[in-house]
């Protein structure tokens, strides 16, 4: 049936007050959505701004109980451990250690504060000498011997206490060889949440930093996804929910709004999506120099990653963002 058109409708009638557009309002941006992520440093007494992502820190194992206290009382649901080592190899083997920095991190957490979802993100580049995401044989990453260090940093991380195993790699194969080794040591009750369609993207750079995890020769176009490809990324998603995963994930968010859209529409699964560094800070950016208000834009930003469809948000503004919330500033 047609609508009626002008002056009998006016679609201005329901934008005139705050209550009037809050009533109508299409898509709720809420805490609950939020996912933090965090980098976990050596060292004691470690609050180290990230220069290139102001506002955020690398921190020492010690200084977390006081940081979730704070993110548990603002009620994010949970946080995303990023690890940097003390010593890096050619296979990562700190990555999946008893000992290793996340580890040590994730019983920390769990000890002083239970109710806090604890997310691991399983990859070895942040562990590996050369910074790749895998095991190097002949100057190329090889996908099958790096599923099984995979497994072992998975099988280590729910061991210490992980809530949830995020693999970000991007080797074929890792949900299955992640689930099958969960499941055989007892922790088949861990879910896996997938980095399912993940993009090789110019939005990493801050990351990097942070995570002193750049790769130190070539670069990781011949595992993560090519930026043109929407097709691919739904295969991506439909694979590792075929081999078990509970979760799936598109990053960077901003940039692939359309393939959020895309997962969304095909799966009944929880659809996460990571507002990657580089999107947070040109932000900062533009804010430090005065040519946008900075939370306005993330809670503009953080809504139409929501409104693309995605369930659970990864942001390095949770914090900022649940503060607005709870002051009703969106």
């Amino acid at each position: 049936m047609p609508q009626p058109s002008f002056p009998i409708t006016r679609l201005r009638r329901l934008r005139r007050t705050e209550n009037l557009r809050r009533m109508v309002r299409e898509t709720a941006l809420s805490v609950d959505d939020l996912i933090y992520p965090l980098f976990v440093a050596p060292g004691l007494n470690v609050k180290d701004e990230i220069l290139s992502m102001p506002g955020n820190y690398r921190w020492s194992i010690d200084r977390l109980p006081a940081e979730m206290e704070e993110i548990a009382t603002l009620g994010i649901p949970a946080v995303l451990l990023f690890g940097i080592p003390e010593a890096k190899d050619e296979v990562g083997s700190e990555g999946y250690a008893d000992d290793g920095i996340v580890q040590q991190a994730v019983r920390k957490i769990e000890e002083a504060v239970p109710e806090l979802i604890v997310i691991t993100d399983v990859c070895l580049c942040e562990y590996t000498s050369h910074g790749h995401c895998g095991v190097i044989h002949d100057g190329e990453v090889q996908n099958d011997p790096t599923l099984r260090l995979l497994a072992k940093a998975a099988v280590s991380h729910a061991a210490a206490g992980a809530d949830i195993v995020a693999p970000s790699d991007m080797m074929d194969g890792r949900v299955a060889a992640i689930r099958s080794a969960l499941d055989a040591n007892g922790f088949e009750m861990t879910p896996i949440l997938s980095y399912a369609a993940k993009y090789a993207s110019a939005f990493y750079g801050p990351f990097r930093d942070a995570a002193d995890s750049a790769p130190q020769f070539g670069d990781r176009r011949g595992y993560q996804m090519d930026p043109p490809n929407r097709r691919e990324a739904l295969r991506e998603v439909q694979l590792d929910i075929d081999e078990g995963a509970d979760m799936v994930m598109v990053k960077p968010a901003l940039s692939y709004l359309d393939i959020i859209r895309e997962v969304r529409d095909m799966t009944d699964v929880p659809v996460a999506a990571y507002n990657v560094s580089g999107e947070y800070s040109m932000v900062k950016a533009a804010a430090q120099m005065g040519w946008l208000d900075e939370l306005r834009a993330a809670l503009e930003i953080l809504t139409s990653i929501k409104r693309a469809g995605a369930d659970l948000i990864l942001t390095y503004w949770a914090k900022d963002v649940a503060r607005a919330l709870r002051g009703g500033d969106w």
